[in-house]
């Protein structure tokens, strides 16, 4: 059974999406503000998380979750129809719903996140030179036939950037994903993790086209 965390005031709507969910087959655990959402964490696979909330607004408690949890994926819900709004919530966030919405177009959403997010562990990726088996963990230079043989920590970093594609990605939600601890501005570490993992991947380490870096927010894997 999959476990969702929905943070959503409003008692009508979370009363119906709640009750329509669980007849889906998901278990959701309903909170009407953030400030629990963090202790609510435990094997949850997907959060639904309102905007408008009291005390910490959507916004900030989302990039608190996903600086935590950055695997995890954030459906955001506003009644908010500004471009600015939703860039906002993109930043941080996987999917966005303006209300009012139909619960079916929410259950879809849903799948479609949670299917984005598991399938990558039951295929083989493509890239460029590469081929990743996904499932046995390895990583084949097609053109040498070698297997690339990484380190703990560079393992650990291209995975997580595997399981975000196209997704811009930043220094504080990968090192506080690889390392389990906070991020502290201006620690060159996860640079120089992966600078030595360029060094094994790409075919010209000083021009990636496998970890791309997006100057001033992060990195992305294309897919």
């Amino acid at each position: 059974m999959k476990r969702l965390l929905f943070i959503e005031d409003d008692q009508e709507i979370g009363s119906l999406c709640e009750e329509d969910l669980e007849e889906r087959g998901y278990e959701v655990i309903w909170l009407q503000s953030g400030d629990q959402a963090l202790d609510n964490m435990e094997q949850v696979n997907l959060v639904i998380l309102d905007v408008m909330l009291p005390g910490l607004d959507g916004f900030t408690v989302g990039q608190r979750l996903k600086n935590h949890y950055p695997a995890i994926p954030i459906l955001m819900l506003s009644a908010r129809t500004a471009v600015e709004d939703k860039l906002h919530g993109l930043m941080f966030a996987d999917d966005y719903v303006t209300k009012p919405f139909h619960p079916e177009e929410l259950a879809a959403r849903i799948e479609v996140l949670l299917r984005r997010t598991g399938q990558a562990t039951l295929q083989e990726l493509k890239l460029n030179h590469l081929s990743v088996y996904m499932k046995e963990q390895r990583i084949v230079n097609e053109r040498s036939q070698e297997e690339l043989i990484l380190t703990a920590k560079q393992h650990a970093i291209f995975m997580y950037l595997l399981h975000h594609p196209n997704q811009i990605l930043t220094k504080e939600q990968i090192y506080e994903a690889v390392w389990k601890e906070p991020f502290m501005e201006g620690d060159k570490t996860l640079m120089v993790h992966i600078r030595h993992l360029r060094e094994k991947i790409e075919s010209d380490p000083s021009t990636p086209t496998i970890i791309e870096t997006i100057r001033g927010l992060g990195y992305r894997i294309r897919q």
